[in-house]
Formats: structure tokens, sequence, C-alpha cells
């Protein structure tokens, strides 16, 4: 078994998708807190939640279709996608580009 290190940095969070747009909002005193919108949340003690920011992936946005398409989106659950992508953004911060598919191993 060999060693693996990754030295990047990837991030899906509730003030933003990205690590350096959520380390802008993040010490500038932004709250991610709001009214629940994913779904109906009259029957609970509260409505309010930090949710992922979906919209078109711009100013820190999450648009899923950028890191899945679609049809396969269906088949998973969104902390499965989040994970995903902040892992491909870690990935790709770090520098690392793999060549061959031997490589990813």
């Amino acid at each position: 078994m060999r060693r693996v290190v990754v030295t990047g940095l990837g991030m899906v969070s509730p003030l933003a998708c990205g690590v350096e747009e959520t380390w802008k909002r993040l010490i500038s005193g932004e709250n991610a807190a709001n009214t629940i919108t994913r779904f109906n949340a009259d029957n609970f003690a509260t409505n309010y939640a930090c949710e992922i920011p979906f919209g078109d992936g711009s100013n820190g946005t999450f648009n899923p279709s950028d890191w899945m398409e679609p049809k396969e989106r269906r088949k998973v659950d969104d902390f499965i996608l989040y994970g995903m992508a902040a892992a491909d953004m870690a990935v790709a911060d770090s520098g690392w580009s793999p060549k061959e598919e031997e490589d990813f191993f």
C-alpha cells in the first residue's frame, strides 16, 4: 500500500461553493442561515436552516450540472454530489493532473 497526499482544498458549504468565495464570506461575517426553501417546513419548530445555495454556478452558487449529468444525479443523494464536487475541486487545487487511468489509483 502506498501513501497518498492531496494538497488541495475543495469546499461546498452553505456560505458558497468554492474555497475562495466561502472564505471571503466567512471572514466578512456573512450568515448562511435563511428560510428553508427546499421543502415545506411549516410543521417544524423552525423554518430556518443553512442550505447549499443552488444556482447557475456564478457568485458562489452550486450548479449540480457542473459536476454530474442530470441523468446520473437522480441516482445519488445531494450529499454525495457535494462530496464529489468538493473532492474534484481539491484535486484540481492540488495541481495533480493524472495522465492515464492507472494514475488515479
